[in-house]
Protein backbone atom coordinates (compact mmCIF):
# COMPACT_ATOMS: atom_id res chain seq x y z
CA UNK A 1 0.00 0.00 0.00
CA UNK A 2 1.40 3.36 -0.87
CA UNK A 3 1.68 6.08 1.77
CA UNK A 4 -1.05 8.30 0.39
CA UNK A 5 -3.21 5.54 0.25
CA UNK A 6 -2.85 5.05 4.65
CA UNK A 7 -2.73 8.38 4.82
CA UNK A 8 -5.76 9.17 3.49
CA UNK A 9 -6.90 6.01 5.38
CA UNK A 10 -5.98 7.81 8.40
CA UNK A 11 -7.95 11.04 7.51
CA UNK A 12 -10.80 9.14 6.92
CA UNK A 13 -11.04 7.25 10.30
CA UNK A 14 -10.13 10.78 11.37
CA UNK A 15 -13.10 12.35 10.30
CA UNK A 16 -15.75 9.63 11.25
CA UNK A 17 -14.41 10.05 14.49
CA UNK A 18 -14.76 13.60 14.99
CA UNK A 19 -18.76 13.27 13.26
CA UNK A 20 -19.53 10.92 15.92
CA UNK A 21 -18.04 12.40 18.48
CA UNK A 22 -19.65 16.12 17.49
CA UNK A 23 -23.16 14.57 16.84
CA UNK A 24 -22.89 11.78 19.62
CA UNK A 25 -25.92 12.80 21.45
CA UNK A 26 -28.13 10.79 19.01
CA UNK A 27 -31.01 10.09 21.28
CA UNK A 28 -33.92 7.93 20.94
CA UNK A 29 -37.20 8.87 23.11
CA UNK A 30 -37.44 7.29 26.72
CA UNK A 31 -40.28 7.80 29.12
CA UNK A 32 -40.65 9.30 32.38
CA UNK A 33 -39.80 6.18 34.00
CA UNK A 34 -36.15 6.00 32.13
CA UNK A 35 -35.81 9.54 32.95
CA UNK A 36 -36.23 9.24 36.69
CA UNK A 37 -34.06 6.40 36.92
CA UNK A 38 -31.45 9.24 35.04
CA UNK A 39 -31.90 11.82 36.82
CA UNK A 40 -28.68 13.97 35.95
CA UNK A 41 -29.10 13.28 32.40
CA UNK A 42 -30.68 15.44 29.55
CA UNK A 43 -33.49 12.64 27.81
CA UNK A 44 -36.16 13.42 25.09
CA UNK A 45 -39.36 12.20 26.02
CA UNK A 46 -42.47 12.10 23.53
CA UNK A 47 -45.87 12.51 25.16
CA UNK A 48 -49.25 13.92 24.99
CA UNK A 49 -50.73 16.51 27.37
CA UNK A 50 -53.37 15.01 29.26
CA UNK A 51 -55.78 16.79 32.28
CA UNK A 52 -57.97 18.51 29.82
CA UNK A 53 -55.27 20.06 28.21
CA UNK A 54 -54.74 22.45 31.02
CA UNK A 55 -51.77 24.80 31.47
CA UNK A 56 -50.89 26.66 34.22
CA UNK A 57 -49.14 29.79 32.87
CA UNK A 58 -49.46 33.12 34.64
CA UNK A 59 -47.08 35.91 32.67
CA UNK A 60 -47.69 38.60 35.56
CA UNK A 61 -46.25 36.15 38.00
CA UNK A 62 -43.31 34.41 36.31
CA UNK A 63 -43.63 34.91 32.57
CA UNK A 64 -40.83 31.82 32.22
CA UNK A 65 -42.25 29.41 34.17
CA UNK A 66 -45.10 26.99 32.58
CA UNK A 67 -46.15 23.82 33.58
CA UNK A 68 -48.98 20.78 32.54
CA UNK A 69 -49.53 17.21 32.87
CA UNK A 70 -48.25 15.11 29.85
CA UNK A 71 -48.94 11.29 29.57
CA UNK A 72 -45.76 9.32 28.15
CA UNK A 73 -45.71 6.53 25.48
CA UNK A 74 -45.91 3.82 28.77
CA UNK A 75 -48.78 5.72 29.87
CA UNK A 76 -47.50 7.15 32.68
CA UNK A 77 -48.72 10.84 33.75
CA UNK A 78 -46.03 13.39 35.28
CA UNK A 79 -46.14 17.41 35.74
CA UNK A 80 -44.17 19.14 33.19
CA UNK A 81 -42.54 22.25 34.02
CA UNK A 82 -41.09 24.65 31.29
CA UNK A 83 -38.39 27.22 32.25
CA UNK A 84 -39.54 29.91 29.37
CA UNK A 85 -43.08 31.59 28.13
CA UNK A 86 -46.28 29.60 27.20
CA UNK A 87 -45.71 27.56 23.86
CA UNK A 88 -48.08 28.84 21.10
CA UNK A 89 -51.08 26.22 20.37
CA UNK A 90 -49.39 24.28 22.81
CA UNK A 91 -53.10 22.79 23.37
CA UNK A 92 -53.59 21.81 19.50
CA UNK A 93 -50.86 19.54 19.76
CA UNK A 94 -51.10 15.88 19.19
CA UNK A 95 -47.64 14.74 20.00
CA UNK A 96 -45.07 16.59 22.07
CA UNK A 97 -41.12 16.07 22.79
CA UNK A 98 -39.38 17.21 25.57
CA UNK A 99 -35.92 17.31 26.51
CA UNK A 100 -34.93 17.79 30.05
CA UNK A 101 -34.53 15.98 32.93
CA UNK A 102 -36.22 14.36 36.35
CA UNK A 103 -36.33 16.79 39.26
CA UNK A 104 -37.95 14.64 41.99
CA UNK A 105 -41.50 13.79 40.37
CA UNK A 106 -41.95 16.22 37.83
CA UNK A 107 -39.87 16.52 34.23
CA UNK A 108 -37.91 20.14 33.86
CA UNK A 109 -37.53 20.62 30.33
CA UNK A 110 -35.79 23.67 28.44
CA UNK A 111 -36.69 22.75 25.11
CA UNK A 112 -39.97 21.35 23.34
CA UNK A 113 -41.09 20.33 20.07
CA UNK A 114 -44.78 20.31 19.06
CA UNK A 115 -46.18 17.96 16.32
CA UNK A 116 -49.56 19.49 15.45
CA UNK A 117 -52.39 18.85 13.44
CA UNK A 118 -52.68 20.08 9.76
CA UNK A 119 -55.30 19.36 7.13
CA UNK A 120 -52.66 18.21 4.79
CA UNK A 121 -49.07 17.72 6.65
CA UNK A 122 -47.68 17.45 9.63
CA UNK A 123 -46.30 20.98 11.18
CA UNK A 124 -43.34 20.85 13.91
CA UNK A 125 -43.33 23.57 15.73
CA UNK A 126 -40.10 23.50 18.30
CA UNK A 127 -39.14 25.99 21.21
CA UNK A 128 -36.85 26.12 23.85
CA UNK A 129 -34.60 28.39 25.88
CA UNK A 130 -30.52 28.61 26.09
CA UNK A 131 -29.82 26.58 29.16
Amino acid sequence: MKKTHIALLILVAAAVCLIVVMFGDFSTYETFGTAAQNPEKQLYVIGVLEGDRKIQYDPQIDPNHCSFMVKDKSGEVRKVIFNGEKPRDIEKSEQIVMRGKMEGDAFRCNQIQMKCPSKYKNDQIATGNAS
